[in-house]
């Protein structure tokens, strides 16, 4: 664990993640930014104020690909820490990943993305190292429960 004294500058920064599903596929981006940057992530932001985070999740997703998607539900939440090169904390995120349902938009990659993929779980495994662990776990987690739901794969 952290001693918070040698953190205490950097605050926890609410943030969301859009798990979006279309068919068997879920909606990653490579992120310009960091955390993560220059790996493929689930498509997301920081939280405004005044914004809940529902809304923060469709804005952030509709912001960086185009698309639009009803949130469905909460997913999870996860701790991101991004350290310097000496290890020292400079940012931690609180992330909450929405899960939700794709309805159309335009797909392009904009502001913190540089690039868009729909991915199945055949791909999401060949791009081991491209994919953030976190959003890897979660994506495979989504895409069973989505493949499950529908009868494409039986429980076990």
């Amino acid at each position: 664990m952290l001693d918070p004294r040698e953190h205490a500058e950097v605050r926890p920064i609410p943030a969301v993640s859009a798990a979006v599903i279309r068919g068997n596929r879920i909606l990653m981006v490579r992120r310009r930014n960091p955390p993560n940057a220059g790996m493929l992530a689930l498509p997301g932001g920081k939280v405004e104020a005044g914004e809940s985070l529902l809304q923060a999740a469709a804005r952030e997703l509709l912001e960086e690909t185009g698309v639009v998607a009803a949130p469905r539900r909460i997913l999870t939440a996860i701790d991101l820490f991004d350290h310097d090169e000496a290890g020292l904390l400079r940012m931690h995120f609180v992330i909450v990943v929405v899960q939700m349902d794709w309805q159309g938009g335009v797909e392009a990659a904009a502001d913190d993305a540089t690039e868009l993929r729909w991915m199945d779980l055949e791909a999401l495994a060949q791009e081991v190292g491209e994919v953030s662990e976190s959003a890897s776990r979660v994506a495979r987690q989504v895409l069973v429960e989505a493949m499950t739901a529908e009868g494409a794969l039986k429980p076990v």
